[in-house]
């Protein structure tokens, strides 16, 4: 039976659900809520939501907290004119721990996204405790009650010392029975990320704020689906190079711009580490759509097409708006792949546009509206 305070909890959470399930476009583009990471959890801060508590009067005036006049008021003035209580509504800001799990099931909800399919072998496995049986030795903190009863009871039925009229059973040393288990290997569906970015001078802050956000979201979603993620992070201008995840959201470059050194790099990535009959690979590029020339333009449409989506479930190309870009690496991945070079699960190549934070919700729609 569920005790009222669990069902009170439970009726709490559905509040909450429902409420950042209203307001999940918005809370998409904050970034505060991603400063908040915690271990698997994030602090989410809701409006006019409040928890019934116990009040207290403010007792911090009076005797002994300052100077003052005979007959003065204890307490503070209010905030209205003349010392009267103000009349604006005060806003009541309530923060809640949710786990990333929750918040991913969340945005599928609200995206009415499909559960991801994994594909390959999976031969990466875990191993596991799982309880089989029952056995007659063990740690106490696996002793069974019910069945060293149960043998107590037997021994003293089978020796006649059982009395109907007195009946105490006194489990000894024989009697107790503990919980057996065996190791048992699992197959894990896992998942290995590549996280690209264009460096160059024409990507600022807020391109970079842009794909920060939009990678948070991949990765809580992606993250829901795989028991095992592996997440890796290029950067590139004319050259690219395998960074951490701090200084892929930190670096500061400067310079031209040659896509095909990132998709060189993020080749070597996964021929040495991500055997595609074992892992679940996503490639994620974000740039503001600049490129060095068409000879490499069409160096990066082969790369594509040979080495790079043959081994992906998704890549996925997500182009920022920038002042100084030109934008016109998205037509040429749309002229060579018109179909997004489709198998039977779908289209490999997905891609979106990004002018401002508004537009994360329906860029993670696109990506995963296939459920690959």
């Amino acid at each position: 039976m569920i005790s009222k305070i669990e069902q009170d909890h439970q009726r709490f959470r559905g509040i909450v659900r429902g409420k950042i399930r209203k307001e999940l476009r918005k809370y998409l583009s904050r970034g505060e809520i991603i400063a908040r990471e915690g271990q698997r959890a994030v602090s989410v801060p809701l409006h006019d939501i409040d928890i019934p508590t116990f009040r207290y009067g403010d007792n911090s005036g009076g005797v002994g907290m300052g100077e003052g006049d005979e007959g003065q008021a204890v307490g503070q003035p209010g905030q209205g004119k003349n010392g009267r209580g103000g009349e604006q509504e005060g806003q009541h800001l309530l923060e809640v721990d949710v786990t990333l799990e929750e918040l991913a099931d969340i945005l599928g909800e609200e995206l009415e996204l499909p559960r991801i399919r994994p594909r390959g072998e999976h031969r990466i496995t875990t191993i596991r405790d799982k309880y089989t049986g029952i056995r007659p030795v063990g740690p106490q903190s696996l002793r069974v009650f019910k069945r060293s009863y149960r043998e107590a009871l037997k021994r003293q039925l089978a020796l006649g010392q059982y009395d109907p009229a007195n009946p105490i059973v006194v489990p000894i040393k024989d009697d107790l029975r503990y919980r057996a288990w065996n190791e048992v290997k699992k197959p894990q569906s896992n998942a290995a990320i590549l996280y690209i970015m264009d460096v160059s001078g024409s990507m600022g802050d807020e391109q970079k704020e842009l794909v920060r956000l939009e990678a948070f979201w991949i990765d809580t979603w992606l993250r829901r689906n795989y028991e095992g993620i592996e997440s890796r992070y290029i950067v590139h201008d004319v050259r690219a190079a395998e960074v951490d995840k701090k200084t892929f959201f930190s670096v500061r470059e400067d310079g031209g711009t040659r896509i095909s050194s990132a998709y060189a790099c993020a080749k070597g990535v996964l021929d040495q580490h991500y055997d595609p009959a074992s892992w679940n690979i996503y490639v994620f590029q974000f740039t503001d759509g600049d490129n060095s020339s068409d000879a490499d333009n069409r160096l990066c449409v082969r790369e594509l097409r040979e080495h790079l989506l043959p081994r992906c479930n998704m890549f996925g190309y997500c182009q920022v708006a920038s002042a100084y870009g030109s934008g016109s690496y998205l037509n040429v991945l749309q002229e060579a792949f018109p179909t997004g070079e489709p198998d039977a699960d779908g289209p490999r190549l997905i891609t979106s546009k990004v002018g401002s934070k508004d537009d994360i919700f329906d860029s993670l729609r696109t990506f995963f509206k296939a459920g690959r």
